[in-house]
Formats: structure tokens, sequence, C-alpha cells
């Protein structure tokens, strides 16, 4: 707990300002030893194996899951980390890919949809949406997107372990909410980015 409380102050200070210097346009920042993991010969599955320590034996235990995350800058590091993690999990890969179209909606009612090809639209990546492969073994923990139902405890940010597969669904245990321990089933969904940067809407399925 002191050392919540201690990291809690720090990401404050750094937020107001308080513990960083000016250098031309940028602002640095120093960073506590304690915060660091200073090994450098393979840093990322030494920063797995420091949130996640001995991962495979602790999988089901869900308090180990609710107090550890690792937070990433870019959708480019998620994935690093995600195909990392992956390899550490035995069993067999399960792909799930998607279909990507363009969405008809009033603001881009003269878009055509030929202008975007599949290979176009599903090489798009924003944070609403999973990627357009989408690669899971048993054991592993996902996140929710979207809320699907929330008496359910299926919400945004909901974490689950994943245990079964099948065409168009996969069955997980909840071990985050108030639901903890309750199996259910994800189907295949369609959902529509909101991403602003986006200058068409288009649906993922």
């Amino acid at each position: 707990m002191v050392k919540k409380k201690r990291f809690a102050n720090w990401i404050l200070d750094v937020g107001d300002g308080n513990i960083s210097s000016a250098v031309g346009d940028e602002s640095e920042v120093e960073i506590s030893d304690y915060l660091l993991i200073t090994t450098t010969d393979d840093p990322l599955s030494h920063l797995v194996d420091f949130i996640y320590p001995n991962l495979l034996q602790n999988m089901s235990d869900y308090m180990y899951l609710q107090n550890r995350t690792i937070l990433a800058p870019t959708l480019e590091s998620v994935e690093k980390v995600k195909n990392f993690v992956l390899t550490i999990f035995l069993g067999m890969k399960n792909e799930y890919l998607s279909s990507d179209t363009t969405y008809q909606a009033d603001e881009n009612e003269d878009v055509q949809q030929e202008w975007f090809t599949p290979k176009f639209l599903n090489d798009i990546k924003c944070s609403e949406l999973p990627n357009h492969k989408l690669t899971l073994k048993p054991g592993v923990a996902i996140m929710l997107l979207q809320n699907i139902d929330q008496t359910l405890g299926l919400c945004n940010g909901t974490k689950l372990i994943v245990n079964k597969f099948g065409n168009n669904v996969i069955g997980a245990i909840v071990v985050t909410s108030r639901n903890i321990g309750n199996k259910v089933y994800i189907p295949r969904m369609n959902l529509i980015p909101s991403d602003s940067g986006l200058s068409f809407k288009f649906q993922w399925i």
C-alpha cells in the first residue's frame, strides 16, 4: 500500500509539473530507480516477469490478475507485449478474422464503398477495436472494449480468462467486477468505431 501511494503521488507530481525541468520546448522528468527495470538484455521479458511473476502458475488466481496490468503508450507497443505473452502460454493458437466494411452514415453519404479495399480496412488500427486478426490461446486474459451486458458485469474494461473457442463465440471466465468467476460467452458482434481521426465510418464484425 505504501508503494502504491508513493507511486500515485509521483504520478500526480508529474501531471502537475512539480518534478519536471524544461529542456528547450520539452519537459524532462527524472524517474526514480525504484520504478525502473534496469536489465537491458531482454527488457520486454523482464517487464512481463516483473508485473506477472510465475504467470502460468497464477492464472487461476483472480486477485493476481486484478492487481496487475501493463500500460503501453502506443498500439504498436501493446501488440508487442501481447505477442510476447502469447508465446508463454501452451496450447494451440486460435485465430479470428474480422470482416470490415464501410458504414453508410449521414456524414459520409457520398463515400463509395469501392474506394476502400478490404486490405485497407483490415489494416486500420484504433483503440476502440481489436486488430483484424485476433490470436488467442486457452488461459490468456482479454479485456472487453465495449459494454455488452451490464447485469452480467460485461462492461468496457472487464477482464476475462479465455477457456473455450467456437467459430463465432468465445467462452471465458470473468476475473474482475462483482461477477468474478462467472462463465460467459462473448459472441461475434458488429462494432462501429467513433474515431474522429477517420474521415469515414466503417464497421468491424
